[in-house]
């Protein structure tokens, strides 16, 4: 489910610095593909779909969610530990199967089609997603693998794993990151089991109309039943992650793969902050995945989002540091116990200003301007601002200026480093999007 981040981004500005190019590159534009590009051991053809970076490849089966004593690790076995706890049978065994390791290498079919995400929905854009080729890309969501997993028969599992996102740069937004989905299916015996003379009492209304409370091919019933369960479920996680003081309110949404749907937030220094996204599934979903006879509810959440706020780490990347005085932090055995990150040490900032004309008739998105700086400059850049955009009133050709913020996780970066740094993003920026740096 796609779940904007919130903001908690302080900027402050050190330094700052104007390139100015006033000549095009000649250079020859680089293939960056070959014919195919081999991942995690298996290889694919590349196309003109292909947008993968060799920073975004890097990252394939990092699994940082199943690293020992990792935050992401912890917060991922506080979800698991709570349905299991949660659900179990008659016998005291959990319910619900966890899928943990499961290739975010997916089809278009997975990854959109199957959640009956519409052709011409902007989520499908070579700017939102890294594409592998137009038949393949990294899953943009776990939720991906939902109707594959309904298809062999599961019931009940969570789905945990990495996303990709082309997306913009700040210390909340990173183009790998970590999501929790869960789904619950039920026959009509399971839903009533807990109503008295539930005899008369059906799952679906074959001449039923969709309203603001449910899906046409649902009765009322039923959906209030799995409705209270959901949500009765999902503010159990909020309190066991959070603590049972935590103040939460919910929000209509909506979703293309569930109806109704919406949004649980939480009260957080002071602010109201959305943590998942969850609803009653799309009963045509069910169907094409062989479970036709039940009702289903489902839910995605961010793992980063969940361990910023609890251990009140402020910037996403520190979530890739190999840095011992970070990690060392978090080498706990119960990940139930209270941590709050100490910062190791604060470092300077310098920002750098970049503007420059687009070329016309091109489908240039600034999206392909942040991965190119991300290829770069790496995990030097904190953060990236279109801060101005000009239209020239006779020649109408765009120009866009770009702040561009540095700063290292783990020492102190010169202004000569950004500087060389900068000019790099320049040059191949200049080559490879054929702008002309102002």
């Amino acid at each position: 489910m796609t779940l904007p981040w919130f903001n908690m981004v302080i900027f402050a500005q050190h330094c700052k610095r104007f390139t100015v190019i006033r000549t095009l590159s000649t250079a020859p534009k680089i293939n960056k593909f070959p014919v195919d590009i081999e991942l995690l051991g298996q290889k694919y053809p590349t196309d003109d779909w292909t947008n993968l970076t060799p920073k975004i490849v890097s990252a394939l089966g990092k699994n940082l969610h199943t690293m020992q004593y990792h935050p992401l690790s912890h917060v991922r076995q506080r979800i698991v530990n709570y349905f299991y706890k949660s659900f179990v049978n008659r016998i005291g065994n959990p319910i619900f199967s966890v899928h943990d390791n499961i290739s975010p290498i997916v089809t278009v079919t997975q990854n959109f089609d199957s959640l009956m995400i519409p052709k011409d929905h902007v989520s499908r854009n070579k700017s939102d997603c890294y594409y592998v080729n137009q038949d393949i890309l990294l899953r943009a969501h776990t939720t991906a693998h939902q109707s594959e997993l309904i298809s062999m028969g599961l019931n009940n599992f969570l789905v945990i794993g990495d996303v990709y996102r082309r997306d913009e740069i700040d210390a909340t937004h990173y183009p790998i990151f970590h999501q929790a989905d869960a789904v619950r299916l039920c026959t009509s015996e399971e839903v009533f089991q807990n109503v008295k003379n539930s005899n008369d009492l059906k799952l679906f209304e074959h001449r039923g109309h969709e309203s603001s409370e449910k899906q046409g091919c649902h009765s009322l019933e039923a959906v209030k039943i799995m409705e209270h369960e959901l949500k009765t479920v999902l503010i159990g996680l909020v309190k066991a992650i959070f603590g049972k003081e935590i103040k939460y309110q919910w929000v209509d949404q909506y979703f293309p793969f569930t109806h109704p749907s919406w949004e649980l937030e939480v009260f957080y220094n002071d602010k109201w902050v959305e943590v998942l996204g969850c609803g009653i599934m799309r009963q045509e979903i069910l169907q094409k995945s062989g479970a036709s006879d039940r009702i289903g509810w489902a839910f995605g959440l961010g793992l980063e989002r969940l361990a910023m706020c609890l251990y009140n780490i402020p910037d996403i990347r520190l979530f890739w540091s190999t840095d011992s005085g970070f990690l060392k932090q978090f080498e706990v055995n119960d990940p139930d116990t209270p941590i709050i990150y100490k910062p190791v040490s604060i470092y300077p900032q310098c920002c750098n200003d970049m503007s420059f004309w687009i070329p016309q008739h091109t489908n240039f998105t600034p999206t392909d301007f942040y991965d190119l700086v991300r290829e770069i400059g790496g995990d030097t850049v904190e953060q990236i601002t279109l801060i101005d955009q000009f239209v020239h009133p006779k020649t109408k050709k765009v120009s866009h200026c770009y702040r561009i913020v540095y700063r290292h996780m783990e020492r102190t970066l010169t202004q000569k480093e950004v500087n060389n740094i900068h000019e790099k993003i320049a040059d191949i920026a200049t080559q490879n999007l054929n702008v002309v740096i102002r």
